[in-house]
């Protein structure tokens, strides 16, 4: 019947009044059960991967096993070659850490460059790490580290292009790692060593930056700055570590004549650049700028570490801390080194712009008789 019903009702939508036979009819309920073999048999239950989740799941195989068979070669290398696996790992960890380094500067700049945001304006320890890892580029004033790692990977690149030098400069990076490789790929007792040599080399300027200190004092016109100057460079002479106010109290000094920044004579900015680790052979203007970016980006970094404190830093962060400000941390109890880099911010946060050139001498002054610092 209501077959029926709906045949007559396609009948009076097409216009005609006729009522369907049993003709009709009969062939509608015929239908019904061809209708039903038309859907075909009910679909399995059974669920079949997509093309997507194979490949995933032949990924994670590929994985799974590389880690296996990378498990198995290590445990050989350590079992059968124990030399050369110590120095396998500290080269693939060098790689992670160079790669992870490089990667969090990259982050850092491009958060610069979206918000708009200056160098000082960034917390200590991402301006610590731009100052060590990224050097140039948009950013001049932030003399790092990695544009010289940059210079030694792409010499060794370049001395290994023709046939069969690799194996040369594999020779060359074991005879003088300190020349040809990173700080990524050093031992930890090469760390120590290498710091070592660099602060030797940076101490054979101390002498003389003293003996311009000396040969400045009838060039003060303030007779009791020139008394203050003759009692600190005595004080230093004789081994004795100098005071905070022993050192601001020449502020004056070191703002303008005779040794301001602009003051300062080619000999002397040589001295202070290898005290600085930096290089000397430049000309006396490219010396001067060198010297004032380093020092200002230091005033920066001692201003976010004064906001930061002391004390939420690791113990490796305070002893890299003070051998950047002239101290040879490498030997000193962490608690020494605490101690001092307390009194190298009261000195550096007391200064103004203008007066940098006595936090630039403050290398030598502070750090120079300072308890253990003598090898």
């Amino acid at each position: 019947m209501a077959l029926s019903r709906v045949c007559w009702a396609r009948a009076a939508l097409w216009g005609s009044a006729v009522t369907p036979g049993p003709y009709v009819t009969r062939k509608l309920q015929l239908a019904r059960p061809r209708a039903g073999l038309a859907w075909g048999a009910p679909r399995s239950s059974n669920l079949h991967l997509s093309p997507k989740a194979d490949v995933k799941s032949l990924i994670s195989y590929v994985v799974t096993k590389t880690k296996v068979i990378n498990g198995k070669y290590h445990r050989f290398l350590g079992r059968h070659f124990p030399r050369f696996y110590v120095l396998y790992t500290i080269f693939m960890k060098g790689l992670q850490m160079f790669w992870a380094d490089a990667k969090k500067a990259r982050r850092i700049k491009t958060y610069m460059w979206k918000h708009n945001v200056k160098f000082h304006q960034l917390s200590y320890r991402e301006m610590e790490h731009l100052r060590q890892v990224w050097a140039g580029g948009r950013y001049p004033e932030v003399h790092g580290e990695f544009r010289r790692d940059v210079t030694k990977c792409l010499f060794l690149g370049i001395i290994s292009i023709p046939p069969f030098a690799n194996y040369l400069v594999f020779l060359l990076m074991y005879l003088f790692p300190r020349q040809l490789l990173i700080q990524h790929f050093w031992t930890p007792k090469q760390q120590i060593d290498f710091l070592d040599i660099y602060h030797a080399l940076r101490k054979q300027s101390h002498p003389e930056i003293l003996g311009y200190l000396e040969r400045v004092i009838p060039l003060v016109s303030d007779a009791g700055l020139r008394w203050h100057m003759t009692e600190l460079c005595t004080k230093i002479q004789h081994g004795t570590h100098p005071a905070i106010h022993d050192i601001l109290a020449l502020r004056e000094c070191f703002s303008n004549h005779p040794l301001g920044m602009n003051q300062l004579h080619a000999l002397q900015m040589k001295a202070l650049s290898r005290a600085m680790l930096l290089t000397p052979y430049l000309p006396s203007f490219l010396l001067r700028h060198r010297l004032k970016t380093h020092t200002t980006v230091i005033h920066q970094l001692d201003k976010a570490l004064a906001k930061l404190g002391i004390g939420h830093l690791t113990p490796q962060e305070v002893k890299s801390a003070c051998y950047l400000r002239g101290l040879n941390s490498t030997h000193i109890a962490e608690e020494r080194c605490r101690a001092w880099l307390g009194e190298w911010l009261q000195i550096s946060c007391s200064l103004k712009e203008a007066e940098l050139s006595l936090l630039l001498h403050n290398v030598v002054l502070l750090s120079i008789n300072y308890t253990g610092s003598r090898r």
